[in-house]
């Protein structure tokens, strides 16, 4: 589904990644682990389109992606949900997932807004509510529903557990362990191995911009 080979990626004279490589099968839940600052976001970023790849390859279901804009990539069904969020504050929670809808893909789950409403009953309650009034963990459900919106075969999701409570935490877990059933494929950056180990399949660790041994 995704294979990256030979990626290097910075921003300007800084380089940030060397040599990254890594694939994920269709259906699979793989995790990118390593502290701050390892170049997690940055791969994420570079594989999306957001940086610029100075050199390598990312190829998702066999085509080259890499140098394309990232809505290009999008509509091809990669999905990206940002550490940083990034939901339309002044738009209520009906209106963001409008915005992220796409159309129906045929060999990819689709995301009606009652399935997404489901898997995110929370949001069921606050559709009429703007985002700027919602909970860091209401905005991290609402960032990935409208992602789903767009009917991804393939979904990035940058440290979806970063800074929320546990409570919150375990519905994030949850809903991860529901895409991997519903056939969708997660690469999932993150800090927290004991999160990872919860729903990823396997796992890269990322250090100083290189990938460990295994």
């Amino acid at each position: 589904m995704l294979e990256v080979s030979g990626l290097n990626a910075g921003y300007g004279r800084a380089q940030v990644l060397f040599d990254i490589a890594l694939e994920a099968r269709r259906g699979e839940v793989v995790a990118l682990l390593g502290r701050n600052g390892a170049g997690k976001s940055t791969t994420l970023k570079a594989i999306m389109g957001l940086v610029p790849p100075l050199s390598g390859e990312v190829r998702f279901e066999g085509t080259r992606i890499d140098g394309r804009e990232p809505h290009e990539i999008a509509r091809l069904g990669l999905g990206y949900v940002p550490e940083d969020r990034r939901i339309f504050t002044d738009l209520t929670v009906a209106e963001n997932l409008a915005v992220g809808r796409q159309p129906a893909r045929a060999d990819a789950p689709q995301w009606s807004t009652e399935h997404l409403l489901a898997l995110f009953p929370a949001l069921s309650r606050m559709l009429d509510r703007s985002g700027g009034r919602m909970s860091g963990g209401e905005q991290q459900m609402l960032c990935i529903a409208r992602t789903l919106a767009g009917n991804p075969k393939a979904i990035l999701l940058d440290e979806p557990s970063e800074g929320l409570a546990p409570l919150v935490v375990e519905q994030m877990a949850g809903v991860i362990l529901e895409l991997k059933r519903a056939g969708v494929t997660v690469l999932l950056a993150e800090q927290s191995a004991r999160f990872t180990g919860r729903v990823a399949d396997r796992g890269y660790t990322l250090e100083k911009g290189e990938l460990l041994p295994a």
